[in-house]
């Protein structure tokens, strides 16, 4: 080979070295310096300041976990036997369908609606296994999204933050319709009801079945009763949320008002998460439930859920699945399953009337009877977000910056820590702590 020959590859050599010098010298901008920093989830930072905190009485009254008397995320026994039972036939892990696992969603089907509801013999209810009942909200808000494009959707004001986020991150627009009373920490039901028969026709309106989060405030069945003809009057699409299903006054009674429309013929969304009552957070088991007209229509619904799935996650886990439905679906599991939640129910019970009698003891002049009479996890205090700080800072108690308390990091231990800060954090609001 000829020197002249050779010369093209030796000069792309240097050049090639040359570049790489350059590169090695010269600074380049990142392609992603106009990408904002994420100010993390408001709830879980603060879950991790409570993890870093060192002082040994902290308290966490954040995040919504049910917790034992001893402060421990339990195991449920049902859930300890069903293990037993499912590692005696240990099965492959296969991708599951992009609707998931037949038994398990007409397990929860039959949970939600009850086993004899004419909707659910009739088949018109399109139900999709779910990643939790966040991933429910987000494959329902996507489907909306793409087929209702110019429906609004009107939260409670207050509501769960990450309700506006899923909606508003599937590109819809997000409102507030009316309903908790700071001044009385009761429900303004007649505000909502009007605010509800105002707004336009084929809107969405996210409602909380039980157990509201943030306010542990519930419509009672009258109120319903009165508020189900208003969405059908006003051709609305209700959207319900049941994050806490035995949680505030039972299985049963816990699911009515999504019973109640189904019976009266509504067509809807219905999101069901089972994190909290079988304490299985980190499975990630909920489901998606669109109630019909018919079944033909139903079937039609699956396949485009089955599509958003398709397009985001594409099948969702197998083991949370087979546990859940091996309790649903064992006459044994399923009443220790029930006896066990109706402890945990008990429990968060104990504890809100411990807090009212402590808070009475140290504040006599003030009525705390709302906190007796909400269901649920979580109560609004009142507290401000300086109060909050107050409370974090001096006293090592976490809440949510809205003043938001989880009842069940609550302990016969820590009840009257808890008690003595807030009364000496103050009292602002006429119906909060």
């Amino acid at each position: 080979m000829s020197l002249a020959g050779s010369l093209p590859s030796l000069v792309s050599l240097a050049e090639r070295l040359f570049i790489s010098r350059m590169c090695m010298t010269i600074p380049v901008a990142s392609i992603f310096s106009h990408v904002p920093a994420y100010p993390g989830d408001p709830i879980l930072s603060l879950m991790e300041g409570f993890q870093r905190d060192p002082r040994p009485h902290k308290v966490s009254l954040s995040v919504g976990l049910y917790l034992d008397e001893q402060g421990r995320l339990p195991v449920l026994q049902a859930i300890r036997r069903a293990e037993q039972q499912l590692a005696q036939n240990v099965l492959p892990c296969g991708y599951l369908p992009m609707e998931g696992a037949a038994n398990y969603r007409a397990a929860a089907q039959r949970l939600v609606f009850g086993p004899q509801r004419e909707a659910v013999n009739s088949g018109r209810i399109a139900t999709l296994q779910a990643l939790g009942g966040s991933g429910a909200l987000k494959v329902g808000a996507d489907f909306l999204r793409r087929y209702f494009p110019g429906a609004g959707v009107w939260v409670s004001d207050p509501t769960w933050d990450n309700h506006v986020a899923i909606f508003e991150g599937a590109g819809l627009k997000v409102g507030t319709y009316p309903y908790y009373d700071a001044a009385t920490g009761t429900l303004c039901f007649e505000a909502m009801l009007a605010a509800i028969r105002a707004l336009p026709c084929g809107d969405i309106v996210l409602l909380h079945a039980c157990c509201h989060n943030p306010t542990g405030v519930d419509l009672s069945r009258q109120q319903w009763q009165a508020l189900i003809p208003a969405l059908v009057e006003g051709g609305l699409i209700p959207f319900v949320d049941m994050a806490y299903q035995g949680f505030g006054d039972g299985l049963d009674e816990d699911a009515w008002p999504v019973r109640a429309l189904a019976d009266a013929g509504v067509q809807f969304f219905a999101a069901n998460s089972f994190s909290k009552n079988f304490s299985l957070y980190g499975e990630r088991c909920g489901a998606l439930h669109v109630v019909c007209a018919d079944a033909a229509a139903a079937q039609t619904v699956l396949g485009q859920l089955k599509a958003a799935v398709r397009r985001n996650y594409s099948s969702p886990p197998t083991h949370g699945a087979r546990l859940i439905a091996t309790v649903l679906q064992t006459p044994e599991l399923l009443a220790l399953w029930q006896q066990e939640l109706a402890a945990m129910c008990k429990r968060m019970t104990a504890m809100r009337g411990q807090l009212r009698e402590a808070l009475r003891a140290r504040l006599p002049q003030r009525n705390w009877d709302y906190l007796v009479t909400q269901r649920g996890m979580f109560s609004y205090t009142g507290l401000t977000a300086a109060q909050v700080n107050q409370l974090r800072e001096q006293h090592a108690i976490y809440l949510v910056r809205s003043g938001r308390l989880c009842v069940t990091g609550l302990t016969a231990q820590n009840i009257e820590q808890v008690a003595q800060a807030i009364a000496a954090a103050g009292v602002q609001s006429n119906g909060g702590l």
